[in-house]
């Protein structure tokens, strides 16, 4: 049940390898690098639509971990574990990407935003998981068209009670959503 579980790894959430915000420099870094060769504060900033100074900030704290020097020419490179941090991340978003818009039938857009939001997030396992579960979908194997297929059919009305609902505890799930939604609609308004 819910409540079963510890729920101290909450506690544990700033204390992740990389914050989002590191997380998005990081990349940035090694996005400039690949496709330039070289990546500066400006360059960072410019890709990032930040200012120098917000850059400069987070790469200080970057710099005392370890995962970003800097050379005599001011130029940006990522230390091995940086390097690693980065490939982690592309490889989150591109798995979670895959399942959103290939699987789920996210729109690519929305999926971009949600993936943005969680890919340095997810443990490796977790994404281990979601690749495993995605070559199996894409494979050839007949029960994999034959998922595919009835979950596009599938139209899972709710019967708005969790107590005969397989995936609700507690709450109706498709209620709270729905109530999740339209909050945020009324946000943006």
């Amino acid at each position: 049940a819910a409540g079963d579980e510890p729920m101290d790894f909450w506690k544990a959430f700033d204390q992740n390898p990389i914050t989002h915000s590191a997380a998005h420099h990081v990349v940035a870094i090694a996005d400039l690098i690949d496709a330039f060769g070289y990546a500066r504060v400006s360059d960072v900033a410019r890709l990032l639509r930040i200012t120098r100074g917000s850059v400069s900030v987070t790469l200080k704290s970057l710099k005392q971990r370890g995962l970003v020097i800097e050379d005599e020419r001011r130029l940006l490179g990522l230390s091995a574990q940086g390097r690693r941090i980065a490939q982690g991340i592309r490889a989150r978003k591109q798995i979670l990407t895959r399942l959103f818009v290939d699987v789920l039938g996210v729109e690519a857009e929305q999926a971009g935003i949600d993936t943005c939001k969680i890919e340095h997030l997810v443990s490796a396992g977790t994404a281990g998981r979601v690749l495993r579960l995605l070559r199996f979908v894409k494979s050839d194997a007949p029960e994999a068209q034959r998922f595919l297929a009835a979950f596009a059919r599938f139209e899972g009305a709710c019967t708005h009670d969790p107590a005969t609902c397989p995936c609700c505890e507690d709450v109706c799930l498709a209620d709270a959503l729905a109530a999740i939604e339209e909050s945020e609609l009324r946000d943006d308004d």
